[in-house]
């Protein structure tokens, strides 16, 4: 893993330290994606398919789930061998409001000695290589099978290096509890299953980009690799890389659960309009507005970029209400819906996306932008 991975993994990890271990007994819904299948066979060697070897991983990961965790809701994108279009799978996660998705992958390289596994979330890299495109190229070539690719992908062109430029631009509101997922996945395959460990990266990949969940994709390892091949295709193999995508999952699972149980506890069930007696609403002097103004975290849905200032007049923003810009670097950022409260944010989210199918919650404090988890959990605390 990359010195700049590892600092961003502890960066997410110490989020929940110190988080109390309750766990909410609400439902959980986690969408599990054995890639390719039907007529894609995904990569090969010899007679063994990254298909079959990418479901048996899948069906069994779900079984683990299932057994032990009551109150998880496991879904397939298929549980046969099926041809499932990249954006069918996503959308699948989608129709389900899965709270987490996970796309399982075998890997393949010109050279045989390569072996071993990795794990991937949504974006680029600021030190890519060459070796991560190959990877995001690979797995995205499955949309060639597909009618009218062009127009369901945003014309995007797996044989085209340039088409990944498209990821540069991406900011995932769920790269944190991603990379987390990520990471103890990663652990556990290296750890539990002894497989060489290749790193937690970032790529361009399409199944993830049409996710609007947090969101991985594991290459269990390199099929064009004997040792790895053979340890993939085994009832040991199976059953030990399954384990370790459940003993991750059950790892995020609590910790999210706990965040969440946090969070709650602070709100206290407090609705945004302070009350002073009876049906009286307290009223706030403008420097004591000034000053909740300024401390409190407002979350705003971001859904529009553009290269120039727009006036507010301007048709592109749909309708959109309390909509606002922000200047990052040459670029001009729109949001709109500004709330202190997040559930509400998430409400006004899935609103805006009805027009933007891309936007998503950033927060603000004293006019700055702060980091999201961040602002959840002072908003939390504020409560």
């Amino acid at each position: 893993m990359s010195s700049h991975f590892r600092i961003l993994s502890v960066i997410a990890l110490t989020l929940f330290t110190g988080i109390s271990t309750v766990i909410a007994a609400d439902t959980f819904t986690v969408v599990i994606d054995a890639g390719h299948g039907g007529k894609d066979p995904g990569a090969i060697n010899g007679k063994k398919q990254e298909k079959d070897i990418n479901l048996n991983v899948a069906l069994e990961t779900g079984r683990l789930i299932r057994q032990n965790c009551k109150d998880v809701i496991v879904i397939y994108t298929r549980d046969t061998d099926d041809f499932v279009e990249l954006a069918k799978r996503a959308d699948i996660a989608n129709k389900a409001k899965a709270d987490f998705f996970i796309s399982i992958h075998t890997n393949s390289a010109k050279n045989s000695s390569a072996n071993g596994a990795e794990t991937y979330l949504l974006g680029a890299e600021e030190n890519r290589t060459s070796a991560n495109l190959s990877v995001a190229t690979q797995e995205n070539s499955a949309i060639l099978l597909e009618k009218d690719y062009q127009t369901n992908y945003a014309g995007y062109d797996p044989k085209s290096p340039e088409s990944q430029i498209i990821f540069e631009f991406m900011q995932n509101e769920y790269q944190k509890e991603s990379l987390n997922m990520a990471s103890l996945v990663q652990k556990e395959l290296t750890g539990t299953a002894k497989r060489n460990d290749r790193g937690v990266h970032q790529a361009g990949f399409l199944v993830l980009w049409k996710s609007a969940m947090p969101s991985i994709l594991i290459e269990l390892g390199y099929i064009s690799n004997q040792s790895d091949r053979d340890y993939m295709t085994s009832s040991k193999g199976v059953e030990e890389l399954s384990k370790c995508i459940y003993q991750a999952f059950k790892a995020y699972l609590e910790t999210t659960r706990s965040q969440k149980a946090l969070i709650a506890q602070a709100q206290g069930g407090s609705n945004n309009t302070t009350t002073a007696g009876k049906g009286t609403s307290a009223k706030s002097s403008p420097s004591e507005k000034k000053k909740v103004q300024d401390d409190t975290p407002v979350f705003k849905i971001q859904f529009l970029t553009s290269d120039t200032k727009m006036s507010a007049s301007n048709a592109k923003f749909k309708g959109l209400s309390g909509v606002e810009s922000y200047k990052d670097g040459k670029l001009y950022k729109y949001t709109c819906e500004p709330t202190t409260n997040y559930d509400e944010a998430r409400k006004n989210q899935a609103k805006v996306r009805e027009k933007y199918k891309d936007a998503f919650i950033v927060a603000f404090k004293g006019g700055d932008r702060i980091d999201l988890q961040k602002a959840i959990q002072e908003a939390g605390k504020g409560r």
